[in-house]
């Protein structure tokens, strides 16, 4: 049994990466799959897919790298708010990633957004993570 799923799907990813791995293989749910969306839009991940297997479903990511250096493209994925310790903000108290350079993905009463775009709605939430 896995207490904290949002820390499972960030740790997958950031191992796949740091052993570049061209796709991982995540048990999905719906905070799960906005989050991928959101990796998509903002160019983390080159791909994704979410493939229902009779069960709980799985989400397919394929990982993006710099061609030339094989660097990946998330060089940092955080955990932010976790189920010990929950970190709400309002829309004007949101954390600006490396000076806007990265994203927190937050969980919001308008969905599962940016950082960005929670500030353009105004509205605050749960900061789940911080993507660099």
């Amino acid at each position: 049994m896995n207490t904290d799923p949002i820390a499972d799907f960030l740790t997958r990813i950031r191992n796949a990466s740091s052993a570049q791995l061209k796709m991982v293989e995540i048990p999905s749910s719906n905070v799960k799959k906005a989050m991928t969306q959101i990796l998509f839009d903002q160019g983390y991940i080159a791909n994704f897919k979410f493939e229902d297997d009779g069960k709980q479903g799985v989400i397919k990511i394929a990982l993006k790298y710099n061609q030339s250096t094989k660097v990946p493209a998330i060089t940092k994925l955080q955990r932010a708010s976790r189920p010990g310790l929950r970190k709400y903000s309002s829309s004007d108290e949101l954390p600006r990633v490396l000076n806007g350079l990265g994203i927190a993905i937050v969980s919001t009463s308008h969905g599962v957004i940016t950082d960005k775009e929670a500030r353009s709605k105004n509205v605050g939430g749960e900061v789940l993570c911080y993507v660099y």
